[in-house]
């Protein structure tokens, strides 16, 4: 009798808090995990993309992080079900040597095949970028080709394509200071010419860039930074030249983000809003809750849903896109341990302004105690 009551307790408070998560959801379709059971014990890393077949979602999964055995995994969304994930790139040097991958990065190309960019080395100082392709919209992949010298792919968020045809990925190094520079391809990833670094790694540091599109050749990233703070920076001219890095108004927890340009012209977020306290080392902070939140001017924010917000951290490295049916389709790590995603349907999202960086009430809303801080 006594554990069935604590039972009910705990089936009650859960039930409450998932009522009261709800009231930030408005707008949200679909809420699933892709898989519920795998071979390897941890996934991270998720990105997503929309072929002519459906959507197609990719990530690293192995017994950990940094472990050589970790792999590039892939599932498809088949009739609105998601395959079984499958391995489809590894580190394996020879025999005797193999190396974990990193940070998968998919990119449907219009009219053209499916772009796989990933990393392949023993730490995010020393990997190296490599790419495969697939024309039947991601059942098989052509052989691992190692990107030029120097190069490295987008780092974790997608390409964009330009209105001129350039295909323009946001990248980052960290071996000698955390440095945002681009890689150009006027042939949809054929060839490449490298752009940057627009900073110098120590008076201004940041990695894992976002590209947002506006009129006229204006382009605006945003980046995770060490400062508590998403980091900005602006170009007029398609991407050429950029701003000094400078932080925005809205919080960063030493953690992944990622957006994209909607079709009505909003600029739309997903990331952690999470600010450490000053004294965080490295500016670390809870990787939760996980939210949206949206912009027409890329300055001013307005808060729109909560996707996650357990104290149980971590909900984190989002990877967000908008499909032909003006639907948004969100993947992302949860708890490392499953790759959640959710479907939005941008019209429907309600904007709350964001001022001063704080997240605002919702009447019927309260935010759970403060998450755990990880340490990866």
């Amino acid at each position: 009798m006594k554990a069935n009551l604590i039972f009910l307790a705990l089936m009650t408070i859960a039930f409450g808090a998932q009522a009261q998560l709800s009231k930030w959801q408005k707008g949200v379709l679909v809420d699933e995990a892709i898989f519920d059971t795998a071979s390897f014990p941890e996934s991270h890393a998720a990105t997503i993309a929309e072929t002519p077949a459906g959507l197609v979602a990719a990530w690293f999964g192995g017994t950990k992080e940094r472990n050589p055995d970790v792999e590039i995994r892939v599932s498809r969304n088949v009739s609105g079900k998601w395959t079984k994930p499958v391995s489809v790139a590894d580190g394996v040097v020879n025999a005797k040597l193999r190396y974990p991958t990193w940070n998968p990065v998919l990119y449907q190309v219009p009219k053209g095949e499916l772009l796989l960019f990933y990393k392949i080395g023993p730490s995010p100082a020393t990997w190296k970028g490599w790419m495969k392709t697939s024309k039947d919209n991601g059942k098989t992949w052509s052989t691992a080709k190692a990107l030029p010298e120097w190069f490295l792919g987008p780092i974790k968020n997608k390409p964009v394509m330009l209105s001129s045809g350039l295909l323009l990925s946001p990248t980052s190094t960290e071996g000698d200071g955390w440095k945002i520079h681009f890689e150009a391809s006027k042939d949809s990833g054929k060839t490449w010419m490298m752009i940057g670094p627009i900073n110098d790694g120590k008076t201004s540091a940041a990695i894992q860039p976002s590209i947002l599109t506006y009129k006229n050749g204006k382009l605006q990233i945003l980046a995770r930074s060490k400062n508590r703070a998403i980091i900005e920076s602006w170009s007029g001219d398609n991407g050429k030249t950029w701003s000094p890095l400078t932080p925005t108004t809205l919080p960063n927890n030493n953690s992944g983000t990622d957006a994209v340009t909607l079709k009505d012209g909003r600029q739309l977020l997903v990331y952690n809003h999470v600010l450490p306290p000053d004294s965080a080392k490295n500016g670390k902070g809870a990787r939760t809750p996980l939210n949206l939140a949206y912009s027409f001017d890329g300055k001013t924010w307005y808060a729109a849903a909560i996707l996650e917000d357990s104290p149980i951290s971590q909900y984190s490295y989002p990877s967000i896109i908008q499909g032909k049916d003006g639907m948004v389709h969100v993947v992302y790590t949860w708890r490392r341990k499953k790759i959640k995603y959710v479907k939005i349907d941008p019209s429907k999202l309600q904007g709350i302004k964001i001022v001063d960086g704080k997240w605002p009430a919702l009447k019927g809303y309260e935010a759970p105690k403060t998450g755990e801080v990880t340490s990866d």
